[in-house]
């Protein structure tokens, strides 16, 4: 079928959505609860397009394209679009380890200063101690943006664990276990796949925690080695990200055959034996 796309016919498959068909045209789509192994759940919608003669904008990740369908990525709707809702995400959460999402602020001049003024000063900012409860990855709310990745990849869409899911209302919206029990209490087997998913580092490896503590995150000083888990004959590839000689987290390539970009504890944690 064909669509057009801020000016210019494309030729796309049927079933695709938006966002593949501006993938495939070159355009940068701004997403931040999207994930190529995870279902569209359309919640953060930084996304949206404009769609002629439908009366909302769209969220491109999830809407299918539709045969002469007439699309604009980068009108002045959009585009003020996609900066209040960058800026309302800023304004009540921790940003600045979402470098990604900085990106989407610099280009859609995403000024969240503005609303500490004009009466808005006295805005609610999550403010929650960091929640530590186990040797493996931590837990730090006061950068969550309800993204729902966590919570996909911990239920249907990998893991089928579901020791996560979002409680509370409004203000009081969290990420929690059943009941809020201790997350060592609670149904997770510590995959990880969680972790992974994460947009703002509000789940974050304790190995890469205590390296920011302490100064001495340097991610552009890291490598990555891409190899197979030797723990089982399932072949699931692991990405090493190696500091100062040493493993300091474990990822796996979303575009690999077996993994999807999931893995188990052993995979995702065991690696301390390397090098003894």
């Amino acid at each position: 079928m064909t669509v057009r796309i801020d000016g210019a016919d494309v030729t796309v498959d049927d079933g695709v959505t938006i966002l593949d068909a501006c993938n495939a045209q070159g355009i940068d789509t701004p997403t931040i609860c999207f994930a190529e192994n995870l279902t569209p759940v359309n919640v953060c919608r930084v996304c949206v397009v404009e769609v002629e003669g439908n009366r909302t904008l769209a969220p491109a990740c999830s809407r299918a394209v539709e045969d002469g369908m007439e699309i604009r990525t980068d009108s002045e709707r959009v585009r003020h679009s996609r900066k209040m809702v960058l800026e309302f995400l800023g304004s009540g959460v921790d940003l600045t380890q979402a470098p990604e999402i900085a990106r989407y602020s610099a280009r859609y001049d995403a000024d969240v200063s503005r609303y500490e003024h004009g009466g808005l000063a006295d805005r609610e900012v999550i403010d929650e101690p960091i929640r530590i409860q186990d040797e493996l990855y931590i837990r730090d709310y006061d950068k969550c943006v309800l993204c729902y990745k966590c919570v996909s990849a911990c239920g249907d869409d990998a893991q089928h664990t579901f020791a996560i899911a979002v409680a509370g209302r409004g203000f009081g919206n969290r990420i929690s276990t059943e009941f809020d029990v201790a997350l060592p209490d609670s149904a997770c087997v510590y995959c990880g796949n969680c972790v992974a998913v994460c947009p703002t580092n509000a789940l974050q490896f304790t190995t890469e925690f205590d390296l920011r503590q302490a100064g001495n995150w340097r991610e552009e000083d890291q490598t990555i080695t891409r190899t197979v888990c030797s723990y089982c004959g399932v072949g699931c590839n692991l990405e090493l990200h190696v500091q100062d000689n040493e493993i300091v987290k474990v990822t796996s390539p979303v575009d690999h055959s077996v993994t999807h970009g999931n893995l188990c504890i052993k995979g995702r944690f065991g690696y301390k034996y390397v090098g003894n």
